[in-house]
């Protein structure tokens, strides 16, 4: 009864618009004062205790060297680098939209970043050059999605701090803690590669069934000053996950690094970032990171009402008395997940479910990384569903195109991902072999 009243005030309160952070703290209030003894002063003192993790600290600075990433000139170099390398294959600035996207998605962690970053550039390119303008949104906006999947991800690091410290327990009663970032990001390596591989398959099958024009070739010359050109912006993938796995930082000592680094190479090495630009990066990244926080503070204290009613452990305990394996539990999750992603962006999903999710996985043996990966590809493909799919508005923003018709064209490449993601949610390995290798796990 109690958890019914919470997820059905939660799930009014955001059908009638209020925004997911706000509804999350109120549905937080009325179940603390209605349902339960717990004194309020409480409140105050989980929005702090939840606040107060060093690692949250990681997703302001990923942000901010993704706006640093964003405005410096990064994004260009790595689009010359792609096109020289692909551009002569039939829908060669399409198969170089993606090759670029999951480059980019390896410095910057976000999705929205990638597409404007990639997509400002590349789909007036593609129009010129004769492709329709519905292909290029629906290819930037499909491959952009890599934003979250290729490390470092600001989603997986949502997914840990959701995860971490929860109390739960395996299928023989042992404690099974949450996910790790750093095991997050070489998790979603594999993943991440593959997947940029299979829309970069439906470009080039798309192109050759329609017949788009492909680019002359470069010269090994051009390729190579190409890639030169943009080394520096490459190498921050070096820094963050050389950095974490080398053993010189942590996960958030590297964000703060990467945006360091970032600013450095925009401001003072390509010089595309003049000192009259900087306040307005810091803003825009400042606000982003404040709706975020504020979404995490009021999660956390969500997560906290969740663990006080015993209620995760109580579905846990319900799901594997009616006889529900790992195989239908993961269908489930799935099919919630992508409905939830037609509706809510990744971070509240993410914050909301994963709390809830993470016991009943463990209880059932999935791993919390192989869960966590699952659950990110799940967020991309909800990145560019109707009706809230933030990469369908970004896209369509910078092609100047409907939303319904953006919609539309991201379809094949949304149909091989809805593919991709049961290879991902029924093969573990694919995810947990690299990190296993590495002696991570």
């Amino acid at each position: 009864m109690t958890s019914a009243v919470i997820f059905g005030l939660l799930i009014v309160l955001m059908l009638t618009g209020t925004p997911v952070s706000i509804a999350l703290g109120l549905t937080v209030l009325t179940a603390l004062l209605t349902l339960t003894t717990v004194p309020l002063d409480t409140v105050a003192l989980k929005l702090f205790t939840g606040m107060e993790k060093f690692e949250i600290m990681s997703v302001p600075f990923f942000i901010l060297a993704g706006a640093f990433l964003t405005h410096g000139g990064v994004a260009r170099r790595m689009i010359r680098f792609a096109t020289a390398m692909t551009g002569h294959w039939p829908g060669g600035l399409g198969i170089a939209s993606v090759f670029a996207c999951a480059i980019f998605a390896a410095i910057s962690g976000s999705s929205p970043a990638t597409v404007i970053a990639i997509g400002s550039i590349l789909i007036p390119a593609m129009a010129a050059q004769g492709y329709p303008t519905r292909f290029g949104a629906g290819v930037i906006a499909s491959a952009g999605t890599l934003g979250i999947l290729i490390p470092p991800s600001i989603v997986m690091v949502l997914y840990s701090l959701a995860t971490t410290g929860m109390s739960a327990k395996g299928p023989e009663g042992q404690r099974v803690s949450g996910a790790a970032v750093d095991d997050l990001f070489m998790a979603g390596v594999v993943p991440g590669v593959l997947l940029a591989v299979i829309l970069g398959a439906v470009t080039w099958r798309i192109a050759v069934r329609e017949g788009y024009p492909r680019a002359p070739r470069a010269s090994w010359a051009e390729a190579f000053a190409a890639f030169v050109d943009c080394i520096w912006g490459l190498a921050l993938i070096a820094v963050v996950l050389g950095g974490i796995y080398g053993g010189i930082v942590t996960p958030t000592e590297a964000a703060a690094l990467s945006a360091v680094y970032a600013f450095i190479v925009a401001r003072f090495i390509y010089k595309d970032l003049s000192w009259k630009d900087v306040p307005e990066v810091l803003l825009s990244a400042a606000n982003m990171s404040a709706m975020l926080l504020y979404i995490i503070a009021n999660a956390m204290l969500f997560s906290f009402l969740l663990t006080h009613e015993h209620i995760p452990q109580a579905i846990a305990d319900w799901i594997v008395t009616q006889g529900f394996g790992w195989i239908t539990f993961l269908l489930v999750v799935n099919i919630v997940l992508l409905i939830a992603g037609t509706m809510m962006e990744p971070a509240s999903i993410i914050l909301i479910l994963a709390p809830i999710l993470f016991p009943v996985a463990a209880k059932l043996g999935i791993d919390p990384v192989h869960l966590g990966i699952i659950m990110v590809v799940n967020m991309e493909i909800g990145m560019i569903t109707p009706p809230v799919g933030l990469n369908l508005y970004v896209s369509s923003g910078v092609a100047r195109i409907g939303l319904t018709e953006t919609s539309r064209a991201v379809a094949p490449w949304l149909l091989s991902m809805l593919a991709f993601l049961m290879l991902v949610t029924y093969w573990p390995a694919l995810s947990l072999w690299l990190p296993r290798s590495l002696g991570l796990m």
